[in-house]
């Protein structure tokens, strides 16, 4: 691979003179780049979507959505992994992140790691992939042996492949069952993907994990009605949470939270249905969708539900 021919190593003609200016003055190149990073993702969301749609299936049957990446976009996929649990309430081997040398490698740059294409290939073994995950392959090059090793056993153990990368040069491209490639253009300092192509990454993850979310009933009409209250301000966010969806006071919300063992779905349901906690939570049992938990409550009881 020649990597002065891929646009995420090419000198930005827009920021040649950034080191000779005042501070606003480099901001303001900085900013005027970022703002193309959004129009960039615009153009890949069939491309997401198709992903999504992939993601959310394997879930709803038991699989897993593995981020494997090195350097700053193996960050970007544990990040994203991360913030799963306390968002949507998914246990923390649901989804997950993996970076090329370990965890150590998140806090100390371990550069040489993402050029071991085994070593993908046995973090994905390490992990027991199989036909019912999907793996995600994060690279801004798209070149990343690392990765590739990574997508490319994925693939042969019949796990779904989704590639993530800045260029159509990238050779993970043709190894993934589909491709997400936000073209971003040459960054503001020449190679330094954690910039724009970076940003990219992180907006395309976040719809990733958020779409699929939402299409797996954790998301009522748009509050996050599965987030786990593990501490003050998440317990203080279950309850506005629930005062909004119910639209009750937030003594009741307390109770009908506290009465449901902290189960905020749990919660909701129980005031939209006037029906007690455990009894939502067989509902939610059979109907993951609030939504669709509340009407399958209408249905069973013949009586209306509260109106949210």
């Amino acid at each position: 691979m020649d990597y002065a021919e891929l646009v995420t190593e090419k000198v930005n003609p827009n920021t040649v003179d950034i080191d000779t200016g005042s501070t606003e003055e480099i901001l303001r190149m900085m900013h005027e780049e970022d703002c193309k990073v959004a129009a960039a993702v615009g153009e890949v969301l069939p491309q997401i979507a198709a992903a999504v749609d992939m993601i959310a299936e394997r879930l709803a049957n038991g699989g897993r959505l593995i981020y494997v990446g090195a350097g700053t976009s193996g960050r970007l996929g544990v990040l994203d992994a991360s913030e799963c649990p306390p968002t949507f309430g998914t246990a923390p081997e649901q989804v997950v992140g993996v970076i090329a040398g370990g965890d150590q490698a998140l806090r100390t740059s371990i550069e040489g790691a993402e050029d071991c294409r085994d070593l993908g290939a046995a973090d994905v073994d390490r992990l027991q992939v199989c036909r019912r995950d999907v793996l995600v392959g994060i690279s801004a090059s798209g070149n990343a042996p690392y990765v590739l090793g990574a997508v490319e056993r994925a693939a042969r153990l019949g796990a779904a492949t989704v590639a993530l990368c800045n260029t159509q040069a990238g050779t993970v491209l043709q190894a993934a069952d589909v491709a997400v490639v936000p073209v971003v253009g040459p960054e503001v300092i020449m190679g330094s993907t954690r910039l724009k192509a970076g940003t990219a990454q992180k907006m395309v993850l976040n719809m990733l994990s958020t779409a699929s979310m939402i299409k797996l009933g954790k998301v009522y009409r748009n509050l996050m009605v599965d987030l786990s209250p593990s501490n003050q301000k998440l317990r203080d966010r279950s309850v506005r949470i629930i005062m909004q969806a119910a639209g009750v006071e937030r003594k009741t919300a307390d109770e009908a939270l506290k009465n449901a063992g902290g189960e905020t779905k749990a919660a909701i349901l129980s005031l939209l249905c006037s029906c007690s906690p455990e009894e939502a939570k067989r509902l939610l049992q059979e109907e993951r969708c609030l939504a669709k938990a509340e009407k399958l409550y209408r249905c069973k009881s013949g009586r209306p539900g509260k109106a949210g």
